[in-house]
């Protein structure tokens, strides 16, 4: 390889006044997330909005087998209903679990096949607002049983400045101060009714809901919606009465505000890094390898890369972002294209190769699985976790390359077309893309024996031979795309 130029940086940060018991991030996390869903894959196949596959309960009941062997967490859809409520995100009755999604019974049966597998599931919670009932200021009941109660919530719950007080349209137009809600503590959402959450009916309701997702629905963790909303004191209430295995709040918005809201919530949430997910596209979409080297407006570049989860593309980003020819992510880009094809798996090395927690997208798992899934199977041989120490570096012929320290083993990551092939001392090559796609992965054991990693094919026993990965479960044999060679 080159002489490399600029000098090697460890990223070994500790975010400043950080407690080791946070609620809902789990402490050197190995896990792998997938997003089961995309906007509007709830419709028929024969849609063009679900032409990566419908991702209703029944279809991914189909599925269970292939995420169990994959991944270690599923990300949800909003499972509350009724029906007719399309995605979710303004559902009218949180009881409900009949959605367009599928029937609560079917819901219920999918969760138990992923547990089945040791595959958690994180339900999809909008907190911040919710969907009007019969007229614009009034709300169906929710009857979360004996133990987490009945609640009909008012208009007396809905944040003051909200469009149903200023609509001319409104059964509540121009309500008397006492007849409204506080000020909102966030943005507003005018989609639908903002919840205030200095309101202790407010509080109490959301602590049922999301107390009941768990302890009765079985769902082990929270991705929260639209946490730009409100305050993070209010998140960290509802996380520390329902004690999530995992949180993550989806707030879009710049580092320093990302920053703010886990500061807010006391560090008891993790984050989607919204901000390294644009620096990584800028880097792949021109080649410029150079940016991927500590990204210094991300998560993991602040100090905070223990609550970061990082991810390329969501059901949002992929909806809303028209970039077109301009990045490789978004639905104007054709997923068939080489040149798409290669820059969202430098994306996947990237994120699976380097701490956080991963998320992949479901269009990406469909597209290319075999690619991602060996890639998580190398992540999982070394034992990458949230916290992995890194080295990272870049050299003059922009080739950017990574060192990673997991609980089993370390890989060194290779991406650019100019990176050399060959494996530094005490590595092993485990992976190459091939000129098309940039990336180059050598792996160095740590321990002796082997991973024993509980499930099926990509989570059986892994061991290395002729500087190439291989799973073994039961009498088989697969090679790390997931193909049988015994």
């Amino acid at each position: 390889m080159k002489k490399i130029i600029l000098s090697l940086v460890a990223i070994l940060f500790a975010a400043p006044m950080l407690r080791a018991e946070n609620v809902g991030v789990p402490s050197e996390c190995e896990d792998v997330m997938l997003q089961a869903f995309y906007w509007d894959s709830y419709k028929t196949q024969s849609s063009t909005d679900s032409k990566y596959g419908r991702t209703k309960w029944i279809d991914l009941l189909r599925d269970t087998a292939a995420i169990n062997a994959n991944f270690d967490l599923v990300w949800f859809p909003p499972s509350a209903g009724p029906t007719g409520g399309g995605v979710g995100y303004s559902a009218k009755q949180y009881s409900s679990q009949d959605s367009d999604w599928g029937t609560k019974t079917k819901l219920n049966q999918l969760i138990t096949a992923l547990h089945a597998g040791n595959t958690r599931v994180i339900a999809d919670v909008v907190l911040n607002h919710r969907g009007s009932g019969t007229t614009w200021c009034t709300f169906l009941t929710d009857k979360f049983g004996s133990t987490y109660g009945t609640w009909t919530l008012t208009q007396k719950e809905i944040c003051r400045y909200d469009e149903c007080f200023t609509n001319s349209s409104s059964n509540c137009y121009n309500a008397v101060t006492a007849d409204r809600g506080s000020t909102d503590t966030g943005d507003n959402f005018d989609g639908a009714r903002d919840l205030d959450h200095t309101s202790s009916v407010v509080q109490n309701w959301s602590k049922a809901y999301t107390q009941w997702l768990l302890n009765v629905m079985n769902y082990d963790g929270f991705r929260y919606d639209m946490t730009l909303g409100f305050h993070g004191q209010y998140l960290k209430m509802y996380n520390e009465a329902a004690n999530p295995y995992l949180s993550v709040s989806e707030l879009w918005s710049d580092i320093d505000r990302q920053i703010t809201h886990l500061k807010q919530t006391n560090y008891n949430t993790m984050i989607f890094d919204f901000p390294l997910k644009y620096v990584m596209w800028n880097a792949i979409r021109v080649s410029n390898y150079r940016l991927l080297q500590s990204p210094n407006n991300s998560l993991r570049g602040k100090g905070y890369g223990k609550y970061a989860v990082t991810f390329i593309d969501n059901h949002d980003t992929f909806e809303r972002d028209g970039y077109g020819n301009n990045q490789f992510g978004g639905q104007y880009c054709d997923l068939s294209s080489a040149t798409t094809k290669s820059q969202i798996l430098q994306a996947h090395a990237y994120i699976l190769m380097l701490p956080g927690v991963p998320c992949v997208f479901y269009p990406h798992w469909k597209s290319y699985p075999d690619e991602i899934n060996a890639l998580i199977a190398v992540r999982k041989r070394a034992g990458i976790h949230s916290e992995s120490p890194v080295v990272e570096s870049y050299s003059a012929d922009n080739v950017y390359e990574a060192k990673v320290t997991g609980h089993r083993g370390t890989i060194i990551l290779r991406m650019g077309p100019n990176r050399s092939l060959e494996a530094p001392e005490g590595f092993e090559m485990v992976l190459d893309s091939g000129d098309a796609s940039k990336y180059t992965i050598f792996f160095s054991d740590q321990v002796q024996g082997t991973d024993n990693v509980n499930g099926q094919t990509l989570k059986g026993e892994k061991f290395m031979k002729d500087g190439r990965l291989y799973i073994r479960v039961g009498e088989q044999v697969f090679d790390a795309q997931g193909r049988i060679v015994k």
